[in-house]
């Protein structure tokens, strides 16, 4: 559906497969993690062609460029048609890299973490 003006931010970004539900990307919008020009963007703010939507999503920031309106989900190869992948190739490394978060070290045989400990552990690893 290329002909037609807009299409709803979270329609296009599942329908080129940035996110696989739509809820999901309605979720990601209404936190923030969803910018068009700077500014966060609500599910329902039209796309345009030529912008620039930027999201956050697992640890790192992706940056698409609208080359084509889309309302319908289409498969991988063709999603290429409508969306330009601008992220930095820098961004994209760190999604190679492993991730060597310490984690919290308990002594065997020390049972279960008490409520406070696993309030500290969350907290830590999140």
């Amino acid at each position: 559906m290329a002909d037609t003006l807009s299409v709803r931010l979270d329609k296009w970004l599942w329908a080129v497969r940035v996110f696989k539900t739509r809820a999901l990307a309605c979720a990601a919008c209404r936190q923030g993690h969803v910018t068009i020009s700077g500014q966060p963007a609500k599910p329902s703010r039209e796309v345009h062609a030529n912008e620039i939507v930027v999201v956050r999503k697992d640890n790192l920031t992706r940056q698409f460029k609208v080359l084509q309106l889309l309302d319908h989900r289409v498969g991988a190869p063709k999603a290429r048609d409508y969306a330009e992948d601008q992220t930095a190739p820098s961004e994209l490394e760190k999604a190679r890299q492993p991730d060597f978060r310490p984690f919290l070290f308990r002594p065997k045989g020390s049972g279960r973490p008490t409520k406070k400990e696993r309030r500290d552990i969350d907290r830590h690893s999140g």
